[in-house]
């Protein structure tokens, strides 16, 4: 997984200023590849319907990896044509790759994109993007698979769409709806710093920025869609799915091992009343408690069956001892990780050793259960031994809680660090290429180097617009 981005947090979502129309509000990109027969259809309504009903600046841009047919052609004549269209050529395949080009390279502080086959209707298009204008979300993306959409399209693709969403959910535990359909935006700061982080190049880069973005706790706004399938793609269907599930075992490896930096895209939510400070309430204790009671009830129905099958060959101290050991470490690990949400391997060794200490008194208290039991019975049968350790349980993980909340995982808030400013250097990029088409190298986008501007935006109607004016 990449994780070369620069560090840092991303900054509070806010409305887009109105202001000058000069930098396009909107860019859509079109990427394709050997579609000489739909792209000049495609283009020319999708212009249309945005002068019609978009109210800001907007572009289109045409990105063409590696066509071998006329395509390129096509893109140029269509640039020549309309003021708002751009095209860029890349000489190696992928939908991924191109996007990634174009977005990294793109001044519009909103990006979208969608097939060349606008499957979609298009009126979806001004609510996808509208809660990325507003500030109120990261992401958007049309859903097929909503209650509201509406789809035509085979039962053959109907199945293989809502089996990969299945999966996704249950291997990336994915909330997203549809993570395949063509009909995306995402905000242009959010893309700076999400974009380094998703390796994937073809039909999975969709998936695995989704998956990023919402595993770091962005914002994703679904929009249903009316969707009609084209019977004439050219997606070679086994290979795609075949990609698709090399890429799921990939990311949802990253995500296990924590290799992934997801706190370099963290952001404050602004002025939510749930982010504000209350004193003498802890953050995450609701949170921290519903996970702390899952694992501890998945581990205590461990330690009694580890127990039991201990007590077929030892004493019932030995067999609690042990029992108690082998838990206690899975514990320890489980609310590492689920409940506290600490990653990677730092501190690891020092969290199983406090472990044991908690550990440690958690027999004390087992085995001194165990210890009045035989004072007080003989020969006590084997529910009542069971009886017995399940109320000392109980009490040992009350404490066992409390312990891991103030002395193993503590909630550590380090002082500010005040140091000497460090000089801003800002690098000016020369503007977008007007008329001639743009050729990418890959790998230019990820060495894109990003311009911090605060974009001035007006509403743009077609009668404000000055006829020769090209925008």
């Amino acid at each position: 997984m990449r994780t070369d981005s620069s560090p840092g947090t991303l900054p509070a979502r806010e409305h887009l200023p109105a202001g000058d129309a000069g930098t396009p509000v909107l860019d859509v990109v079109i990427p394709v590849y050997n579609e000489e027969k739909d792209l000049q259809p495609c283009v020319l309504r999708l212009h249309e319907h945005l002068k019609r009903t978009f109210p800001y600046a907007f572009r289109i841009t045409i990105a063409d990896n590696a066509s071998t047919d006329t395509t390129p052609q096509v893109s140029q004549r269509l640039e020549a044509k309309i003021p708002e269209v751009r095209a860029f050529r890349l000489e190696q395949k992928g939908r991924g790759r191109a996007l990634r080009a174009v977005w990294s390279a793109s001044d519009a502080p909103v990006l979208a994109y969608m097939d060349v086959d606008l499957s979609t209707d298009l009126n979806a298009l001004l609510p996808l993007v509208a809660p990325l204008i507003s500030g109120h979300s990261d992401l958007a993306i049309g859903s097929r698979l909503a209650r509201s959409s509406r789809v035509v399209r085979g039962p053959k693709r109907e199945f293989i769409s809502r089996s990969y969403n299945l999966i996704l959910r249950g291997s990336l535990q994915a909330r997203f709806s549809d993570a395949q359909c063509g009909f995306k935006a995402i905000r242009r700061d959010v893309a700076q710093v999400l974009l380094p982080l998703v390796e994937d190049t073809g039909w999975f880069f969709d998936t695995e920025m989704l998956v990023v973005a919402e595993r770091a706790g962005l914002r994703i706004h679904e929009v249903p869609v009316d969707w009609v399938d084209d019977p004439d793609s050219t997606v070679h269907i086994v290979k795609t799915a075949t990609d698709d599930l090399k890429g799921v075992w990939r990311v949802g490896k990253a995500l296990a091992t924590g290799s992934l930096p997801l706190d370099r895209l963290a952001r404050p939510f602004g002025d939510d009343p749930r982010d504000r400070e209350i004193k003498d309430v802890p953050k995450g204790l609701a949170r921290q408690l519903v996970g702390f009671c899952v694992v501890g009830g998945l581990s205590t129905l461990f330690y009694l069956l580890l127990y039991s099958g201990f007590r077929q060959f030892t004493g019932s101290q030995v067999a609690n001892a042990l029992a108690l050991l082998v838990s206690a470490v899975a514990n320890t690990a489980a609310n590492r990780r689920l409940t506290f949400g600490v990653r990677g391997r730092g501190g690891a060794i020092r969290h199983q050793a406090q472990g044991l200490v908690v550990f440690a008194i958690g027999l004390a208290l087992t085995s001194g259960s165990l210890v009045a039991l035989g004072a007080a019975s003989a020969d006590p049968d084997h529910s009542t031994e069971l009886a017995v350790l399940i109320a000392a349980n109980l009490a040992a993980t009350v404490l066992r809680f409390l312990l891991f909340r103030a002395w193993v995982f503590p909630d550590r808030r380090e002082e500010p660090v005040v140091t000497a400013p460090i000089p801003t250097y800002v690098v000016q990029q020369p503007p977008l290429p007007q008329r001639p088409t743009s050729h990418f190298r890959a790998g230019d986008a990820a060495d894109h180097t990003w311009r911090d501007a605060t974009m001035r935006l007006q509403p743009v109607r077609p009668s404000d617009t000055d006829p020769g004016d090209t925008r």
